[in-house]
């Protein structure tokens, strides 16, 4: 098997282990721009310290396994204004969807949440349709 396809699927289980932890917890919805969202604007009051406990452990957990694994190649472009484009459009995309794929895709969706199944099933369709754009047609990625 691929390394990729590996990192892919530790990468799910980490993912899907946060998220049932954090709702297990917390009894709330593991979303990170759902999250960060409340952070930026002031609306995480009372919940900002594990808010902040949650996305410090998001940036460490690299940090931290990166002597034991080394350098892992993800494959992103070099083009900072294509990853500034990028990054503008999932926030954007989340602020639309009310959420982003750890909060529909990974735990809406084992909720069994009919909104996390069409907002998946919408933002699956937009990678989609931004690949073919951005790679077939402009050729940018």
């Amino acid at each position: 098997m691929e390394m990729d396809w590996i990192w892919g699927l530790i990468g799910g289980l980490l993912i899907g282990t946060g998220g049932a932890v954090y709702l297990l917890a917390n009894g709330r919805i593991m979303g990170a721009s759902g999250i960060i969202g409340s952070l930026v604007d002031g609306t995480a009051r009372d919940t900002k310290w594990e808010k902040l406990a949650f996305l410090a452990g998001v940036l460490l957990l690299p940090v931290l396994i990166y002597p034991v694994f080394g350098p892992v190649d993800t494959h992103v472009t070099g083009n900072w204004v294509v990853l500034i484009a990028a990054g503008l459009l999932v926030g954007v995309g989340t602020r639309i969807a009310n959420g982003c794929t750890s909060g529909h895709g990974v735990c809406g969706m084992s909720r069994l949440s009919l909104r996390g199944f069409a907002a998946t099933v919408f933002y699956i369709m937009a990678g989609g349709v931004g690949v073919i754009v951005f790679r077939h047609l402009l050729g940018v990625i």
